[in-house]
């Protein structure tokens, strides 16, 4: 199974993760290239050479306006006793942004969305104000974004199938906030590692922030010692301060060498609802933690045609994902059974044409290789340029062959 990996040894912040998360690919600097052009505005991203206590990793900067806040130092999320110097940003603005000021993947944006959500809601939970009125420091939330932004981009272009982390080290100590003097971890942070292993030690300082803590929160799902793996890549993300230990967070990739990984199977029977509703219970299901959703025709009491809703999903997500079952559609029980699933690695990648990239999905173990061309990439290209899927499939085989 193809594993990622997170060290968190000197806590997390969202530019430390995506500097790691870079340093797993094989050219960092094309993925930036790609980050820069999602179309932040007033956002630009930089990738430098760091090194800490003799290791060498990679510093992700993020200037706003030209101007460079640092995660550790400032607290990027007010409520509303904010001062009048700077213009503050609602969860409406920031939704606002991700989905017309943006161009993102739609399951990109999601996750950034709900990293953020996540965020306000901490915020909320801390101030004890609705997270409608919670607002956001401009540069600092701008920071906020493109990390958050930059981090689930480069998750779903690793495409990992897990990703595990270790115990977060939070530091020690007090931090700095607007409102005053706070201790370690901020109450904020505090909230959103609500569920997640962690430790404070002998280090003084804030080590995990609220972005890194959300960012972990939302795509780790398991938490403990680093599993037996074969690694293929590893990628440290510097932090800004230092410290007596190296200031990182270490991403390491690779295959965790087991034969097959549990998942959860539910199952209801479905004889009354059409087919808009059905298509709506499965978007919530994936919503609520499924990782693949189907229907299977099947014949009902009295000979009547109906649906089998089925639906898949990682140990410990099973009751989220029944109750949106029960929830969403007119069952009134649902079967749940655990078994073993055995998977295919993954690799996506592109190939220039004459016409443009052109996405591919590779799949391959067990003997086995499969690719399949993105679609979307073959339609457009085939839409512009006046020509059949299959000539535009071609081109992009013939460039594959000439660039291996």
């Amino acid at each position: 199974m193809r594993t990622l990996y997170l060290d968190c040894a000197m806590g997390a912040a969202g530019d430390m993760l995506c500097g790691a998360l870079l340093g797993l690919l094989p050219d960092p600097q094309k993925a930036l290239a790609e980050l820069n052009a999602i179309g932040l505005p007033g956002v630009t991203m930089a990738l430098e050479a760091a090194e800490k206590c003799g290791i060498r990793g990679y510093h992700f900067r993020v200037l706003v306006n030209g101007e460079e806040e640092d995660e550790h130092l400032h607290d990027h999320h007010h409520d509303h006793d904010h001062d009048h110097h700077h213009h503050h940003t609602t969860v409406a603005d920031i939704q606002h942004l991700v989905r017309h000021h943006m161009t993102l993947p739609p399951a990109v944006a999601e996750d950034v969305l709900a990293v953020f959500g996540a965020i306000a809601e901490a915020e909320s939970r801390v101030h004890g104000q609705p997270v409608e009125q919670i607002h956001f420091h401009e540069v600092g939330t701008m920071d906020a974004l493109a990390d958050v932004t930059a981090a689930c981009y480069l998750l779903h272009a690793l495409s990992p199938d897990k990703v595990a982390a270790s115990p977060v080290h939070v530091g020690s100590g007090t931090v700095r906030c607007a409102h005053g003097v706070l201790p370690v971890p901020a109450p904020a942070t505090a909230e959103l590692l609500r569920g997640v292993p962690i430790y404070g030690g002998a280090i003084e300082g804030e080590l995990c922030t609220p972005t890194g803590a959300a960012l972990l929160a939302h795509f780790v799902r398991e938490f403990g010692p680093l599993p037996p793996m074969t690694m293929d890549a590893v990628g440290y993300g510097m932090g800004q301060k230092d410290f007596p230990q190296a200031n990182c967070l270490r991403a390491m990739l690779g295959e965790d060498g087991e034969d097959g990984d549990t998942v959860t199977a539910l199952a209801c029977n479905l004889d009354d609802m059409t087919a808009e509703d059905v298509a709506f219970a499965m978007e919530r299901l994936y919503d609520a933690g499924a990782v693949e959703a189907y229907t299977v025709a099947a014949t009902m009491k009295k000979g009547r045609p109906g649906l089998v809703l089925h639906a898949l999903c990682r140990p410990g997500d099973e009751q989220a994902v029944a109750s949106a079952m029960l929830r969403h559609t007119a069952t009134i029980g649902v079967r749940c059974q655990a078994m073993t699933r055995y998977t295919l690695q993954r690799q996506t990648g592109t190939v220039a044409t004459p016409w443009g990239d052109v996405g591919y999905k590779r799949s391959y173990g067990w003997g086995v290789e499969k690719r399949k061309w993105e679609h979307d990439d073959l339609a457009a290209i085939a839409r512009r340029e006046g020509m059949t899927l299959n000539e535009v499939r071609a081109a992009a085989e013939r460039a594959e062959e000439s660039g291996k």
